[in-house]
């Protein structure tokens, strides 16, 4: 629980070790359990078919659709306390909680996340939205009229939607345009040109700086300048609008954890070392080393790109009916060791790994033993993975008016953009400018106020004490509103994602000369040999998703097909699995009515 008055920065609410996170969540289990029922310990060591690593979204997905399948015989190994992974909500009193990951269910027709929250009665099918009213304001207190913000918003939409049309369409951007930011400021450039009056113009200027500001952290990136336009599209966009699940957006893991025997996830144990790559010999199996396996890199290399053609086959058929745990077909003698930092060992036929992209840049080399394939490699380093933070301020009554929802900050950016690229990462910019970031406060409720903040700024406020970000909130509020009595909260919660050991972030985006084949890479399953009809690890997780990441619901999807990659046989049958949601027919059978 966050300190109301901390006086050294303060450690953000998504650390470990929140226990009512974890009881509110569903099934979570204790560190200690000495042996999982569905794996055999010997001698320290648990057999298991399958290990999942997380159990965030993908891995509770993988695990759901590995027991309707009917493959009982996994375990979920979960660095943190609780489930959930970057879902994850905390209380304030009252009766209220807040969100401190994932927010909304981005889009309504083939979202197997707004399937899930409607079968289970989380959200009303007919979702009627409020009242939303901004107030956008300068910093001396100059409130901009409703029409010139209009104005800017519907251009700012349409110069977006144009950055989509270059991956769609396989347009050509103008010469020197690389970037989704490079792209949007050039069009805002021609757009203003024919502005005549000097104010208007610079307020117009400021209404799109904010919006930028805003694409940040829906992207998740410190600027837009670092986006590739070629790559923008490749994000689809659900129909449907952005859905708030009215118990807040944890209370989907309910029903993802509830099938879940309690045994079968191990929270607080951290994952050291996979090692993926083994041989037999005399004493038992062994790490392979890959550089001495095989002089010819090229064949080393099919060990782990070629897909098997029996198992292609098998995807793309269907899969096994259920048929008892006989679905789970297994490697030999474990074909995967991984080691915990708590000491215990797991022999698995196969892992599913959900550890997310941020976790991956900063360990995959030491992680995986032998390290993972070049190209993986280049595409874990090559994609983006950026810092986007909340900033909760909890008030003891209302000050803004009733009718206002959001209040836009046109922060005066002038000076900012007179700072060179190397000057605006060092500190002492940053202590001066972070909260420039900030680019509106939205009304959750009349007490409750929430503020973004990504990049460089978000990662600096994350060293900050929170009664610190709360005096520099309130001094923002009483400029921009020209109110000197607006209050000081009585309490401020900020999230530090980018602090966080086992996330590392917030979400992965494509930044300039990346692609989404990198995406795709990241996906490709590793065989032990190239006569495996099966992988033994399979990736899934946002960042595996190469039209959804990002999302909660491309999470779910990639768990789901890691899945379904170890429950193919070599002649296929038939695959249970629930609706796709590819189309309105197939959407609407995965509902239950009652």
């Amino acid at each position: 629980m966050v300190d109301k008055e901390p006086k050294t920065p303060a450690p953000s609410p998504t650390e470990e070790g929140l226990a009512d996170i974890a009881a509110a969540a569903g099934r979570v289990a204790d560190n200690g359990a000495a042996a999982s029922s569905t794996g055999t310990a010997q001698g320290g060591i648990t057999n298991v078919k399958v290990l999942i690593i997380g159990a965030g979204m993908a891995g509770l997905s993988a695990a759901n659709h590995l027991l309707q399948n009917g493959c009982d015989d996994f375990l979920i190994v979960e660095a943190r306390g609780r489930v959930g992974g970057r879902i994850v909500s905390i209380p304030l009193g009252n009766n209220q909680k807040v969100e401190l990951g994932a927010n909304w269910i981005h889009g309504v027709l083939g979202n197997p996340i707004f399937e899930i929250a409607v079968h289970h009665g989380l959200v009303s099918v007919v979702n009627v939205p409020k009242p939303h009213k901004v107030v956008a304001t300068t910093e001396d207190g100059h409130q901009v009229p409703f029409s010139i913000l209009q104005e800017i918003y519907e251009a700012y939409v349409c110069f977006l939607r144009r950055c989509d049309e270059y991956f769609l369409c396989q347009y050509s951007p103008p010469p020197d345009i690389n970037s989704v930011g490079e792209h949007i400021n050039y069009e805002i450039e021609i757009y203003l040109s024919s502005v005549q009056d000097p104010k208007e113009k610079r307020l117009k200027q400021l209404i799109f700086n904010c919006l930028l500001k805003r694409e940040t952290c829906i992207t998740g990136c410190h600027n837009m300048n670092e986006v590739d336009l070629l790559e923008l599209g490749s994000y689809t966009e659900l129909q449907g609008g952005n859905i708030v699940l009215p118990a807040g957006y944890s209370s989907i893991l309910r029903p993802l954890s509830a099938q879940i025997p309690k045994e079968s996830i191990l929270t607080k144990c951290p994952v050291k070392k996979i090692h993926w790559k083994r041989k037999k010999t005399f004493t038992g199996l062994e790490t392979v080393d890959e550089n001495s396996e095989n002089e010819d890199s090229d064949d080393s290399q099919k060990t782990v790109t070629e897909v098997p053609t029996a198992a292609s086959s098998a995807m793309r058929g269907a899969s096994v009916e259920s048929n008892a745990s006989s679905n789970c077909d297994i490697a030999p003698e474990g074909a995967v060791r991984v080691d915990c930092e708590n000491g215990r060992v797991f022999h698995a036929s196969h892992v599913i790994c959900t550890i997310p992209l941020g976790v991956l840049k900063q360990t995959h080399r030491t992680l995986f033993d032998p390290e993972l394939p070049h190209y993986k490699q280049e595409s874990i380093e090559n994609l983006m993975f950026g810092t986007v933070d909340k900033i909760f301020l909890v008030y003891e009554r209302p000050f803004l008016s009733a009718a206002v929802s959001e209040v836009m900050l046109l922060w005066d950016d002038d000076k900012q953009d007179a700072v060179s690229e190397e000057e605006s990462t060092t500190e002492a910019y940053l202590s001066k400018n972070w909260y420039k970031k900030i680019y509106s406060f939205a009304k959750i409720t009349d007490t409750l106020l929430l503020g973004w903040v990504s990049g460089r700024e978000a990662e600096y406020m994350e060293t900050l004490p929170h009664e610190v970000v709360a005096d520099k909130c309130t001094e923002i509020l009483r400029n921009f509103l020209q109110d000197p009595y607006v209050p000081k909260p009585k309490m401020c919660v900020c999230t530090s994602w980018k602090s966080q050991t086992y996330t590392g972030g917030a979400y992965t985006s494509i930044p300039v000369g990346a692609t989404q084949e990198d995406i795709e890479n990241l996906a490709q399953p590793l065989y032990a040999n190239p006569q495996a009809t099966k992988p033994v690890i399979v990736f899934a997780g946002e960042h595996t998703h190469s039209s959804f990441y990002s999302t909660v619901h491309g999470a779910y999807l990639s768990g789901r097909t890691a899945a379904q990659y170890l429950l193919a046989n070599d002649e296929p049958d038939e695959i249970i699995m629930e609706s796709d949601g590819s189309d309105l027919s197939a959407w609407m059978q995965g509902i239950a009515l009652d």
